[in-house]
């Protein structure tokens, strides 16, 4: 068979190398049917994919969310951390400043210079001699033992002349 084209616009054979059969176009037609029929099911493949993803970005977006609110009280209980740490600093600062302003010396210092004190002098002194004997003196009074009445019985024995 030869083949050889028209000189045209278009090319053509002049003879086709191969004749259509009528069960080839019957498969055909099945495979369009079969195609259509297929272009219904990736609809519904991608909205179940669609689904899918927005699903999954919910749960990122919900495990992001709650990440951030850690990270949040994360760094409010370090801020609270650092404040407590400098608030102790200054306890232990002032504490130092209470024992040194306690010392004997620095009272001392501080009574001659602002309150013009001086220490004693002999003439100052005054000596107390005390005898070495305890007296102990009884007391004059009976302690009387009994059952107290109440105010009821007290009133009765008072009318009566108890």
């Amino acid at each position: 068979m030869v083949n050889y084209y028209e000189y045209e616009t278009s090319p053509r054979k002049l003879k086709p190398e191969y004749q259509r059969t009528k069960k080839a176009s019957k498969k055909i037609k099945t495979q369009k049917k079969v195609q259509h029929n297929k272009k219904s099911e990736p609809s519904r493949k991608t909205a179940k994919y669609i689904i899918e993803i927005a699903f999954a970005f919910a749960i990122l977006l919900a495990i992001s969310y709650r990440y951030s609110l850690i990270n949040d009280v994360f760094t409010q209980k370090e801020k609270l951390k650092s404040e407590l740490s400098e608030i102790q600093k200054q306890n232990a600062q002032l504490q130092l400043n209470i024992e040194k302003g306690t010392n004997i010396n620095n009272v001392e210092q501080q009574a001659k210079e602002k309150l013009g004190m001086k220490k004693l002098d002999n003439n100052q002194k005054i000596y107390v001699s005390l005898p070495k004997e305890d007296y102990v003196e009884s007391s004059t009074q009976q302690v009387q033992t009994g059952t107290e009445s109440s105010w009821w019985e007290e009133l009765i024995n008072d009318l009566l002349g108890k």
